[in-house]
């Protein structure tokens, strides 16, 4: 995959970084999904857990490094083979996250449709609904490099 580049609206994104931030920090604890792996060896589930849990924090290590002062100062972010995959995962428990903790209450259907009337909506549940649509968006893009099913800026 060659690399290619998203310029992002600073005043739109910021304010859902600061949610992706957020739920990063708890992640880096706990695991977005719960790995279950009945009838195995305990000591085995465990060193597996944990080798979870530090992919899960490579991922997400990976997804806040893309907005640093850089981004911040000119609102593009770069995607490339070395960070697509670790971007769509850390995207995946952030947004799973999202969902047990924020938007329960929408359910899944609305989620993946996106059809939420956002004034009904408190504050609270809004920007993560905002969040969740953003990351979902990331992911699509790069999904879409990967298949080859988005052309090259140049080929616009």
């Amino acid at each position: 995959m060659k690399p290619f580049e998203v310029k992002l609206v600073l005043p739109v994104v910021v304010p859902l970084l600061e949610v992706v931030k957020e739920l990063a920090v708890g992640l880096k604890h706990s695991h977005a999904a719960t790995p279950e792996l009945p009838g195995t060896d305990v000591i085995f589930r465990d060193l597996w857990k944990g080798e979870l849990l530090l992919g899960q924090n490579e991922d997400l290590t990976t997804l806040l490094e893309l907005f640093d002062d850089e981004f911040l100062k000119e609102g593009v972010v770069t995607f490339d083979e070395d960070n697509a995959e670790l971007i769509i995962r850390a995207c995946s428990a952030v947004r799973l996250r999202l969902r047990e903790r924020y938007l329960q209450v929408l359910g899944d259907e609305a989620l993946e449709t996106g059809e939420v009337e956002l004034a009904k909506l408190t504050e609270a549940t809004r920007k993560a609904f905002m969040c969740y649509l953003f990351l979902a968006t990331l992911q699509e893009l790069i999904i879409q490099r990967i298949e080859g099913t988005l052309l090259p800026p140049d080929l616009h």
